[in-house]
C-alpha cells in the first residue's frame, strides 16, 4: 500500500493524496492496481480526509485475518492518525480518527498522525500483538507516545500525571531527530526487545541541528523499548542507520534530503524496508 497524489503542476502541500495497493513476488518490481484502495469520499469522514486525503499508510494483520491501516487524514487544516479494516487489502471499511472517543474527546482535535502498531510473530507471519488483552500502538511527530486499544480502532495515548500526553522520547538538539521524531513501521518484538524504527528529522537551525547532515534531512533511527515495560527505553542510536545519500532522496519535492521509513517486510528470509524518498518516489533498503 502507497500514498500517491494528484495534480503535479499544484505546490507541496496542495494535492490530494490517495492509498493505491501494488503486488510484487519479488518485493522489488511491483504492478500497480488501476485504481486506489482509500481516499477522501462522501462516507461520513469528509470533514477529516478532504481536500488533503489518505496519507501514510501503516498496515498491520490481526490473528483472525483482519488488516488494520493507520493512517493520516488531511484536511488541509489538521492532520488526525485515523484507522480502517480490510479483509482483503482492496475493500476498506474507514473507522474515524483513531483518539476520537479517548478522554472524551480530549485529543481528537489535535495534530495527531504515523501509529506503528507492535507486532510479534505467529508461525510465518507478524502480526497484531495482543499484551496484557490490549492492542499497543507507537505513535507521535513531535515525540513518540504509546497508546493502547482493545478493538484496533478506539485508541487511548498514555497520559502524564498533569493529564497531557506522555512522550517516551523527545527530539535532541544537535543530533539526526533534532527536529521530530515521528514513528516508522508497526513496531516488532523482537529478543531484543520492541524495536521501532522512526524518522528523525534535522533541525533546521544550525544552531540545534546535527553537523553531519543537512538542515531539515529525514533519516531512519532505531530505538528498542523494554516489553516488560512498553514505556521504557532500552537504547537509543546517536547516529541514524538510513539517511539520503541517492540522487531521488536528496531531489524532489523535499529537497532538504529524505529517507522516511515506513514499511518493513520479512520475506524470504530477509528484512525488507520500504521508505519514502524526498516525498516524490518509494525506495527499498534489503537486510538480513
Amino acid at each position: 500500500l502507497y500514498r500517491s497524489e494528484d495534480n503535479p503542476a499544484a505546490h507541496l502541500g496542495g494535492r490530494t493524496s490517495r492509498i493505491g495497493l501494488a503486488e510484487s513476488t519479488d518485493g522489488i518490481h511491483f504492478r500497480k492496481f488501476p485504481a486506489p484502495v482509500l481516499y477522501p469520499g462522501k462516507d461520513g469522514f469528509e470533514q477529516y480526509d478532504a481536500p488533503g486525503g489518505c496519507e501514510d499508510p501503516r498496515v498491520v494483520i490481526t490473528e483472525d485475518g483482519t488488516y488494520i491501516m493507520a493512517y493520516t487524514s488531511w484536511n488541509y487544516k489538521t492532520p488526525r492518525l485515523s484507522i480502517a479494516f480490510s479483509k482483503d487489502l482492496e475493500t476498506w471499511e474507514k473507522k474515524g480518527p483513531a483518539f476520537a472517543k479517548a478522554y472524551d474527546g480530549k485529543f481528537k482535535d489535535i495534530a495527531t498522525k504515523s501509529g506503528s502498531i507492535i507486532t510479534q510473530k505467529v508461525g510465518d507471519n507478524f502480526v497484531a500483538a495482543k499484551i496484557n488483552g490490549k492492542y499497543w500502538m507507537y505513535w507521535g511527530e513531535a515525540g513518540v507516545n504509546l497508546a493502547w486499544s482493545e478493538n484496533g480502532y478506539d485508541w487511548y495515548p498514555e497520559l502524564d500525571e498533569s493529564g497531557a500526553l506522555h512522550y517516551l522520547i523527545t527530539p535532541r538538539k544537535g543530533k539526526f531527530d533534532s527536529n521530530l521524531t515521528e514513528c516508522g513501521p508497526p513496531a516488532i518484538l523482537t529478543n531484543e526487545g520492541i524495536t521501532l524504527l522512526y524518522n528523525g528529522k534535522n533541525h533546521d537551525s544550525l544552531a540545534n541541528a546535527s553537523p553531519d547532515l543537512p538542515p531539515g534531512t529525514y533519516s531512519v533511527g532505531r530505538v528498542v523499548f523494554d516489553p516488560k515495560d512498553l514505556k521504557t527505553v532500552l537504547s537509543r542510536p546517536e547516529k541514524p542507520f538510513l539517511f539520503p545519500t541517492l540522487p531521488h532522496e536528496i531531489k524532489g519535492q523535499y529537497k532538504a534530503g529524505t529517507t522516511f521509513a515506513e514499511g518493513l517486510v520479512f520475506f524470504k528470509g530477509k528484512w525488507f524496508l520500504y521508505y519514502g524518498t524526498a516525498d516524490s518516489f518509494v525506495g527499498l533498503a534489503v537486510g538480513e
